[in-house]
Parts: structure tokens; sequence; C-alpha cells
């Protein structure tokens, strides 16, 4: 008995895992060798390569392609459209499947609409890139990114919001009460 939902139409391949309560819709492919964690939902037509790794709660939004070489921790959001690359300069007529780089995205980071992840790169802990942004370079924990190429315009909370840190390097996030700090250009939560 399977111990997670799959519509009629989305095609599971053997060999692929998938954890307990995760949900997985309409045109969906799994492939062989991937890993998808417990309580996720894969939205419709989301292709999930071989050996990719998706950790638990992961959401992952409609018409997204998640390719060899990602690894996605826990509670990462993957929005609408949003693409993943693997290949630094791929050619039709080049065959590159052993140059494929690895693409990590940490815990709770968020990806918006349409935004574009280059391969080899790096979305720290709670990250938010924003919609239509094309990352090229890696992203510090709780930075906020918008653009292409995507810079760097603030740091946002786990839940989401835009930190303001006073004159000694400290910010509340004003729904969950925590706290945090910024040194040497680094932000992480102490309380």
């Amino acid at each position: 008995m399977l111990n997670y939902f799959a519509h009629h139409t989305a095609i599971i391949d053997q060999g692929a895992k998938i954890g307990n309560g995760t949900k997985i819709w309409h045109f969906s492919h799994i492939m062989p060798n991937s890993q998808i964690g417990e309580e996720c939902n894969l939205g419709q037509n989301v292709v999930v390569s071989p050996n990719v790794v998706l950790g638990n709660n992961v959401k992952v939004q409609n018409n997204v392609s998640v390719y060899t070489g990602v690894v996605c921790e826990d509670d990462v959001f993957l929005g609408p459209s949003m693409v993943f690359t693997n290949v630094i300069n791929p050619r039709s007529a080049i065959n590159r499947k052993t140059e494929f780089k690895q693409t990590i995205v940490k815990k709770g980071a968020t990806i918006g609409a349409n935004a574009t992840v280059i391969c080899g790169n790096m979305i720290g802990e709670y990250a938010l890139i924003g919609a239509g942004a094309v990352v090229t370079k890696n992203v510090l924990p709780y930075s906020l990114v918008v653009g292409n190429p995507s810079k760097h315009i603030g740091w946002v909370s786990e839940y989401g919001h835009r930190l303001v840190f006073d004159q000694d390097g400290f910010a509340i996030c004003d729904e969950s009460k925590q706290v945090y700090q910024i040194q040497q250009n680094e932000v992480k939560r102490v309380k």
C-alpha cells in the first residue's frame, strides 16, 4: 500500500523513493533513483530527474523541472515555472552528462515564480529569491535577492519578512518575535 498520493496521470518510475504523506499531482514524472521526503507537495507537470534529493515538506509548484544535481533540504519552496540548470555550457550535439554541477537549496529557502538558478550555486538557509530573478552566484542565508543577474537588496526572517537592523546589528521579526543579528555581512537567528 502506498503511503503517498499520486494522481492517476503521474508517472512514478521504479526505484524512486517517496516519503509518507507526499502528494504528486497531474502529469508529473518522478524518475528512478530520485528521493522525495515526507509531506512534500509536487504540483502539476513537475519533473524530478534521477538522483535528485528533496527533503521533507518541500513544495514544488506547477511546471518545475528539478534536474539531476539538485538537492533541496527540508521546507524549501520552488515557485511556479522556476528553472534549474545542471550544465554550464550546454550543446545539443555534445553529451555533457558527466559534467552536471550540483545545486544545493538549503533549509527553508524560497525561489520565486519564473526565477532561474544557474547550476553550481548554493542558496542559503531561509533565503528568498524574488520572482524572475536569475541566480548566477551563491546566495547568503536569510538574503533577499532580485533581478537579472540577481542582487542582494536586504535580509528576511524565517517567516519571509524584511528585517531592519538597529545600530547594534539586531533585528526582530514582527510576526514571530525571533531575534536576528548581522555580523560581517552574515545574518544569524539568535533567539
